[in-house]
């Protein structure tokens, strides 16, 4: 998606993606230097050999598909008074990624963030730090938004777990019975949820599963919370029309089964989870660091 970040007063678009492969326009970078002809400023700092050795290093570090000969000549004739390069013709030439650049009303040049603040150090030390201050906002401000996704969704799962069991409470529960086995009724069909779902009691996934912190819940993906929320919604329903047990499972089932094949490559979620996942491998490295 496009973001806006601002700094000093000048407005400067990110195509942000959620994680740590956004994309700054340089053309709105070089405004600073040079409102008219903004291209100009990122062609002439595309010249200096310096530029091409930092590119071109983080090409090799980030792009397989590199053209290591081609780069070799820019880097060769970068420098001298003859020498030009534009986004395009670098791109054409060494097949790069870290730069992308297309013409038009709505084209621009864009670099992955590495190679945009190595651009706003050039236009201006003090011009980069407050643009890299203004991007740490915008990601704290995605991060958030994100964390409150995987919130209100854990909190709907919440919701739907309540109706599920007023739903058991009122329908299956006879009068007049011991804790123990009610709680014995609701366990039975958090089970079969489980089993039309993750294919497992909650039993079995412990005992595959020993040393995994939490539930078996706690563990599921963005995608299978959202599918079990409507699994508890619909169990719901299906057990105030007196629907048994049995068929109910296989119903469900079916059910999870064709949700889930529809949801498994949304885009959207994805990219929630990816956060959710970098987020909670950052956090485990601290712990052991902790601990060490």
């Amino acid at each position: 998606m496009k973001a806006k970040i601002v700094a000093q007063g000048t407005k400067i678009t990110v195509l942000s993606k959620g994680d740590e492969e956004d994309y700054i326009s340089l053309t709105d970078i070089a405004r600073y230097k040079n409102p008219d002809e903004p291209k100009d400023a990122v062609k002439n700092w595309m010249r200096l050999r310096s530029t091409i050795e930092f590119i071109g290093l983080w090409e090799q570090l980030n792009n397989p598909d590199f053209k290591g000969v081609e780069f070799d000549s820019f880097k060769n004739e970068a420098g001298s008074n003859a020498f030009t390069l534009s986004p395009q013709k670098w791109i054409k030439s060494t097949h790069a990624i870290g730069i992308t650049s297309k013409s038009g009303r709505y084209g621009g040049t864009f670099a992955h963030k590495d190679i945009a603040f190595e651009f706003a150090s050039w236009i201006s030390a003090e011009f980069k730090l407050y643009i890299i201050k203004d991007y740490q906002r915008l990601k704290a401000d995605e991060n958030s938004r994100i964390s409150l996704e995987w919130n209100v969704n854990r909190i709907i799962a919440k919701i739907n777990y309540k109706i599920h069991t007023d739903a058991i409470k009122d329908n299956l529960i006879p009068k007049q019975v011991s804790a123990r086995q009610q709680s014995s009724t609701y366990a039975n069909e958090a089970d079969m949820l489980n089993v039309a779902l993750f294919g497992k009691t909650a039993k079995e996934w412990r005992e595959e599963c020993p040393e995994a912190t939490g539930n078996m819940r706690d563990c599921a993906s963005i995608q299978q919370l959202i599918v079990l929320s409507n699994l508890e919604s619909m169990n719901a329903e299906l057990i105030k029309q007196g629907i048994p047990q049995n068929q109910r499972l296989l119903f469900l089932n079916k059910m999870a089964i064709e949700q889930m094949k529809s949801i498994i490559d949304n885009q959207a979620i994805k990219r929630i989870e990816s956060t959710k996942n970098t987020k909670s491998t950052k956090k485990e490295g601290r712990t052991t660091n902790e601990h060490e």
